[in-house]
């Protein structure tokens, strides 16, 4: 008998102390097919567990039946047992959705050996009470959906399909100020949403959340074959949503789904720094004295709602090396922008020159920075070689720093990031880029950033790579007029000539019938 009492005092002391073993050795559950079985934690429920553990703030964007209400009902009833005066709360779209996780917690307690049963003093379909104090409550939503109550575990199911969860999230979330945990499950429901909004802040670290995201690939007895039958029963788009959790499905967005969908699958990574005061400059490549870099920015408003952007990319391969997005001063942007431009090569700086922007622009000049962009009103003129050290040059060419977004350029900028996409041009590493990507869609003919969502990294990117076509091909065309004026002695210099009885060269464009513009004014 004192054998007994210890080996139960053992394994009492080991399910208190790893969720993870007390539901796999002793929880039982009712599988829609194999009826009752051992709760035998797949790898990614073991993982979730660890997550639960160890972050106050969880966020599950999951495929559908993957057991996870199971999972989630297992550690409610593990803290209920082990903790005393625990109050956890179930909200779900519907009282029956809630109420079906409370019946899991019922039965797996129901079934566990008597020296490890939670003892109830109330016990229904809607709650549950232990005679430690700790209790589960089921509610359907609604605004006033835990107001009142001081929670221990808060728990949204299918978050993304309750109307009112940012109300009742705002609600509730004061409740857990004195240490109480939430978890926030769902699959998408299309994007704007609170769930989405909330998955987004997780995965940029900007809200406190730990994202968790489990697609249908975490579940070790599914392969391709079923994942494929899944298409040919809801067809492609409802089984992107429905299994890969994806998001990307849902909308208008300017990039097409699949594409995000490579992009998130093949390039995606962590960088490998995370630099500055706020460790928002993200590195993936240091600079390599060997190459030629583009550093495109896009400045933020100053009114808190939107951020100040930069991309350096790597010229030749269009690869992204570094990035960054925050929320500081224009003179503390224009400091970063010269600072990173300097440090990769003395790149190529691109910012945009909206109103906003000219503040930033200036500390770029006032730095003396010598590889500024410039360009003209009409897009006939760039600069790529330092022009600063030419005003003369900037002023006779009507020239400006930085790029103005207006009617006739947007278009451009959208068209040429699509173009780069569509034919895996450029290599996108950050996942806050991607986010952007995803919530930029068509609206009325024009590419904009969901209502409540940002578009500063697409924007900037999309100076970036149209600059960089733009300023190679005239570059070349620059080395080629120079070879050109070598080999000639004179030429018209008038930018217009008269094409009547002559032969049109490599270095003329054919403007109307009977004129032709002669570009080796680049040269100038």
């Amino acid at each position: 008998m004192t054998e007994l009492k210890e080996l139960i005092k053992r394994e009492y002391a080991k399910c208190a102390a790893s969720p993870e073993y007390f539901l796999s050795r002793y929880c039982y559950i009712q599988h829609p097919v194999r009826g009752r079985m051992l709760f035998d934690l797949y790898p990614y429920q073991n993982n979730a567990i660890k997550e639960f553990k160890t972050n106050q703030y969880n966020i599950v964007l999951k495929a559908r039946q993957l057991g996870f209400s199971t999972l989630v009902a297992g550690f409610a009833l593990h803290e209920m047992i082990f903790h005393s005066d625990k109050n956890i709360l179930v909200i779900a779209t519907k009282q029956e959705t809630a109420k079906n996780l409370v019946t899991k917690v019922a039965f797996m307690n129901k079934n566990l050996p008597t020296w490890l049963r939670g003892k109830t003093v109330e016990d229904n379909k809607l709650s549950m009470k232990f005679t430690n104090g700790s209790q589960i409550k089921a509610v359907a939503s609604s605004k006033d959906a835990g107001r009142s109550e001081a929670l221990s575990l808060l728990i949204l199911d299918e978050c993304a399909f309750i109307d009112d969860a940012e109300i009742i999230w705002t609600a509730a979330s004061s409740t857990l100020s004195t240490g109480g945990n939430a978890i926030l499950i769902s699959t998408p429901n299309g994007m704007g949403n609170f769930f989405h909004k909330m998955w987004q802040g997780a995965v940029d670290k900007t809200n406190g959340f730990n994202p968790i995201l489990l697609d249908w690939k975490v579940h070790p007895e599914r392969d391709q074959a079923w994942r494929d039958r899944q298409t040919d029963i809801l067809g492609s788009v409802n089984a992107a949503q429905e299994h890969d959790a994806s998001f990307i499905f849902s909308g208008n967005p300017v990039i097409d789904a699949e594409v995000l969908e490579f992009y998130k699958n093949t390039y995606i990574i962590d960088p490998i720094s995370k630099q500055g005061f706020d460790g928002n400059l993200w590195i993936w490549e240091y600079p390599d004295p060997s190459k030629t870099y583009i550093a495109a920015a896009d400045v933020a408003r100053g009114d808190g709602e939107d951020y100040s952007t930069i991309h350096i990319i790597d010229a030749e391969s269009s690869a992204q090396v570094a990035e960054y997005k925050g929320k500081i001063t224009t003179k503390d942007f224009g400091n970063l922008m010269v600072s990173l431009a300097t440090q990769y090569n003395d790149a190529l700086l691109i910012p945009d020159n909206s109103s906003i922007g000219w503040s930033a622009i200036q500390q770029v000049i006032d730095r003396g920075y010598k590889n500024l962009f410039y360009m003209s009103a009409d897009l006939h003129y760039i600069d790529v070689e330092n022009q600063m050290v030419n005003k003369n040059v900037i002023s006779e060419k009507n020239l400006k720093p930085g790029f103005t977004i207006s009617m006739r350029t947007r278009p451009l900028i959208i068209e040429k990031i699509q173009s780069y996409m569509r034919e895996n041009s450029i290599i996108i590493r950050s996942s806050r880029t991607l986010s952007e990507f995803e919530t930029f869609i068509w609206k009325n003919g024009r590419a904009e950033a969901l209502q409540g969502y940002n578009d500063d990294l697409v924007m900037a990117l999309g100076i970036g790579l149209w600059v960089r076509d733009t300023a190679l091909r005239l570059r070349q065309q620059g080395i080629e007029l120079t070879k050109f004026s070598i080999d000639h002695t004179s030429f018209n210099s008038m930018p217009f000539v008269n094409t009547n009885n002559r032969k049109q060269n490599d270095y003329e464009m054919q403007i109307g019938h009977n004129q032709i513009e002669d570009i080796r004014w680049l040269l100038s």
